[in-house]
């Protein structure tokens, strides 16, 4: 089944690909194709969208309508897309440093907006491409190259950033639970409005080496040790919380989709104004 994703979903002449050895990138690029594969969408009609990154290099390897923009800007870029041609899926690949930091803004406004964008935040805590500085996700006292005495900035959740800012899908996943993660991607392209999905992944050369987190064996496990199921949470005390961390779908709403709402308005423009 592997076999058969990668001969019809990926540019087979661009692989293997450059992610170091224990990288999770390819697991959850692979739940992004699964998801895509699963729902039987025309591969003609998807189109990937990314920033800069480790996790950006994902839309080169990949065999659908393809663009790889600059830093922090591939919401807007995505944004001009689903404007263009509605018809579109469009699919972010992001990473917590394009997504979370330059593309802050664009992210919240987004979310705001609720187009009917997928973005899906690969998070291994670093900036991994451009040489492991400390990102807003950087755990709280873990080392960094520009954090070598660690890192004193709060963890910053971007979950709740998400939910805040108006979007109508918000889930969390891990590159361990790659069944559920694939299922959540599923449920986030098929929700009409602005999809977020957080996969918690793993940096082994950068953030990992540099904190001692052991092999990226090692680091799996721990996603795997500190996940709570949001239904499982619900049932649990705060202090059983205690360094846990939330995966599953934590809101699904529907609210208007904003370039429907705008199309409404340039028909009843056109009708007002004949």
């Amino acid at each position: 089944m592997a076999s058969e994703l990668v001969e019809r979903y990926f540019r087979k002449e661009t692989l293997p690909n450059i992610w170091c050895p224990g990288c999770s990138n390819g697991i959850v690029t692979a739940a992004i194709v699964r998801a895509i594969d699963n729902l039987g969408l025309d591969q003609n009609n998807v189109c990937i969208v990314s920033g800069i990154g480790c996790s950006a290099r994902a839309s080169g390897y990949l065999d659908f309508n393809t663009l790889h923009t600059t830093h922090g800007r591939a919401i807007a870029f995505a944004t001009g897309i689903k404007f263009a041609n509605p018809e579109l899926t469009v699919i972010v690949i992001t990473g917590d440093g394009d997504n979370a930091a330059i593309g802050g803004n664009h992210f919240i406004h987004a979310c705001r907006r609720n187009i009917d964008l997928t973005v899906v935040m690969y998070n291994n805590h670093i900036y991994g491409m451009t040489g492991g500085q400390y990102s807003p996700t950087t755990p709280r006292f873990d080392r960094a190259t520009t954090a070598p005495y660690g890192n004193i900035d709060r963890y910053f959740d971007i979950c709740k950033l998400a939910i805040g800012a108006g979007a109508t899908y918000v889930a969390r996943g891990t590159a361990y639970h790659v069944q559920q993660l694939t299922k959540l991607i599923e449920r986030g392209i098929s929700h009409k409005g602005f999809s977020f999905i957080e996969a918690l992944s793993i940096c082994p050369t950068y953030y990992g080496r540099k904190n001692k987190k052991g092999t990226p064996a090692d680091m799996l496990k721990w996603l795997k040790d500190h996940a709570v199921d949001i239904k499982q949470a619900s049932k649990m005390e705060p202090e059983e919380l205690h360094n846990k961390f939330i995966i599953g779908e934590l809101l699904n709403i529907d609210e208007p989709e904003f370039a429907e709402e705008y199309q409404k308005m340039l028909n009843n423009l056109k009708v007002n104004y004949k």
